[in-house]
């Protein structure tokens, strides 16, 4: 089993009583379901359904102050925290940035021989592994507790790139990116039965009409990676952009309708003058599904 620290990452906690129905009115995701060692994938949205932030979150035990953890992007953490305490109103909820004491490990390949209070399964696949809340200096001890040999944070990145799952700020923008466009509906990370949250008629409206033309898919690259944020082409014509990349694979945000008709159409699909191919092509005919313009 290997872990990794993962500095990228902040933690938001938000208490009180009026906890679970303030997140519940606010997020993508049931927090009725979220329990002391299980998580959800969530997210806040702007009214117009686009991506302000992205987080794991669950609950903390009563020996831990209660109340729910969001683990979040550390750069974007002190600005949800601030969102979140515009949204309060009078509602009894205290909103706190404990990243200065509360970091991230990432867990994968097998599952902890032990398990700490702040430690839960990755909502989004199994594939992802753990995450325990812990303080930095702290992440070595705990890798030994569970088993693990501790890595840098660029092997976690590899890992999950090979899952296919996007990371905000290298995948895809933060305030410019629907959920469905980041797969969070297929990472489970939307309810589509809990009611009314910030954004949700925009989304739901996208998921029963099929709306969705842009996905972060999974590719292969023969050669050197291209850079972030490098223009996909098919013949001279941009049908998306480069994402993460290590090892050989990456991913990619790509409008699957313009990419179909170009692999149907015989064309190359480069970026950076690099080749790019499709690590799952049958995956992208179900996600091209009819589009209203």
């Amino acid at each position: 089993m290997k872990a990794a620290f993962l500095p990228d990452r902040g933690v938001v906690k938000v208490s009180g009583e009026d906890a679970r129905n303030f997140l519940g009115g606010l997020v993508t995701t049931d927090i009725k379901q979220i329990a002391p060692g299980r998580a959800r994938f969530a997210a806040l949205l702007t009214p117009q359904g686009k991506i302000i932030v992205d987080f794991l979150i669950t609950e903390a035990p009563p020996g831990h102050g209660g109340g729910f953890l969001l683990d979040a992007p550390r750069a974007l953490a002190q600005g949800l925290t601030d969102k979140l305490k515009l949204y309060r109103l009078r509602a009894k909820v205290a909103v706190e940035n404990l990243s200065g004491e509360l970091g991230v490990v990432a867990a994968w390949d097998g599952d902890p021989v032990t398990r700490s209070d702040l430690a839960f399964a990755d909502p989004r696949t199994p594939d992802l592994g753990w995450r325990i809340l812990v303080p930095e200096a702290l992440a070595g001890t705990v890798a030994g507790l569970i088993g693990a040999d501790l890595v840098d944070s660029s092997d976690y990145e590899a890992h999950r790139i090979g899952c296919g799952v996007p990371r905000g700020g290298l995948d895809f923008s933060y305030g410019d990116a629907f959920p469905h466009e980041t797969n969070m509906d297929r990472l489970h990370g939307v309810d589509f039965d809990k009611g009314c949250y910030v954004g949700q008629e925009v989304v739901s409206r996208m998921q029963h009409r099929g709306t969705a033309r842009t996905r972060t898919v999974r590719v292969v690259l023969d050669d050197a990676s291209p850079e972030v944020g490098e223009t996909i082409l098919a013949g001279d014509k941009p049908v998306g952009t480069i994402g993460s990349t290590a090892h050989g694979k990456g991913l990619a945000l790509i409008r699957t309708d313009r990419v179909s008709d170009a692999l149907e159409r015989g064309l190359a699909l480069t970026a950076g003058g690099l080749t790019i191919r499709l690590a799952d092509p049958d995956a992208l005919h179900a996600a091209a599904k009819p589009s209203v313009a």
